[in-house]
């Protein structure tokens, strides 16, 4: 811990958080005051241009490696250590059941005979590791382990790109994990610390929504919708004349005609909208569940003028746009009205920047 570190009270050190997605990379750096409370001290994005990540493949490293390398400049860090995430879908789960009380190097060999069953490549193909959850629900004397493997160049590419940045790898993380974590902290906020509250959660992606359906730190259901923020950014190319990259840029600075708001926004947060109420619909109509408490919105998208409201019109459901810095101190580099207006898209790479206080 340095010097600055303790004059400023601080339990932890920083560490960033660091999301790629196929439309940006978010940067969010953490501290921790002595007491346990979370200090925002940096945040940043930097936007990645169509095609450079497809179908959470990366085809353009070095214009990525790029991007990562502005996004950090420009944050102003001088910490190195950054977690990182796989997104879901390049990443095998499983759950498995192993005898209690194994010694490390039995949990490792139990884990890999039971990987070989689950995972459709030679184990020498992918990057592999575990946890234990805890004691099994249903079986005595066993303990519920999780797995996890991804192909090894989704990890070798992540790492890469951190280093070229001049980063330190340090966890690399499942994206839908450190989502997750991150509303942990938010639905202890809700009445009765959200216990038992059916908590919808949308994260809303440039061409994907997720739903994610959670009770009580539980996974109940987790969904892909195909829609998203481009379909109003390429609204606006069309309908104005002007580039993608020019559209996108002039939406978030609110630069546009005065038909706008009549014209694209209102008719596009109405779709959106009804996209929400479909999905869902359908989680109701494939579960045995047929309400949620609170549906809550991600995503810069979520921002949306009038979104929340119309979501709670057409749902009948209370709906809360997601802030996951909510009751966190500011450090000194932070603008609290630009984090307040951009808070939602950060979800992800604030969950990672937490994984630093959970080691």
């Amino acid at each position: 811990m340095s010097f600055l570190d303790t004059l400023l009270g601080r339990k932890h050190a920083p560490m960033i958080g660091l999301d790629i997605s196929s439309s940006s990379v978010k940067l969010v750096e953490l501290g921790q005051t002595a007491t346990g409370e979370y200090v925002v001290e940096r945040f940043e994005v930097e936007p990645l241009e169509k095609g450079w990540i497809t179908d959470d493949h990366i085809e353009r490293f070095d214009e990525v490696a790029e991007a990562v390398k502005r996004v950090v400049a420009r944050s102003g860090t001088r910490t190195r250590q950054v977690v990182m995430a796989i997104p879901q879908s390049a990443v095998i789960t499983k759950k498995i059941m192993l005898p209690a009380g194994l010694r490390e190097e039995e949990l490792e060999l139990q884990v890999e005979a039971e990987a070989n069953q689950y995972i459709p490549f030679s184990l020498d193909e992918v990057s592999l590791d575990f946890c234990v959850i805890g004691p099994s629900p249903t079986s005595v004397g066993d303990v519920e382990v999780l797995i996890a493997a991804s192909r090894k160049e989704q990890v070798q590419d992540r790492q890469g790109l951190a280093e070229a940045a001049g980063l330190k790898p340090a966890v690399l993380d499942i994206e839908s994990h450190a989502s997750r974590l991150a509303m942990s902290r938010l639905v202890a906020t809700l009445p009765n610390e959200g216990k038992d509250a059916l908590v919808a959660l949308f994260e809303i992606g440039a061409d994907t929504t997720r739903l994610k359906v959670l009770r009580d730190d539980e996974l109940l259901y987790d969904r892909d919708q195909a829609f998203g923020g481009s379909q109003l950014t390429q609204l606006i190319s069309r309908q104005y004349g002007f580039s993608y990259e020019e559209a996108e840029h002039k939406k978030l600075a609110a630069d546009l005609p005065d038909d706008y708001e009549t014209t694209l926004l209102a008719p596009f947060v109405d779709s959106l909208s009804q996209e929400i109420g479909r999905a869902l619909q359908y989680f109701f109509t494939s579960t045995p569940h047929h309400k949620v408490h609170y549906v809550m919105l991600a995503g810069g998208t979520a921002t949306l003028p009038s979104l929340k409201d119309r979501v709670t019109e057409l749902t009948g459901f209370a709906s809360i746009v997601v802030n996951p810095f909510e009751n966190m101190k500011l450090g000194s580099a932070v603008r609290e009205s630009k984090l307040r207006r951009e808070a939602p898209s950060y979800l992800t790479a604030c969950g990672l920047a937490m994984r630093r206080f959970l080691q």
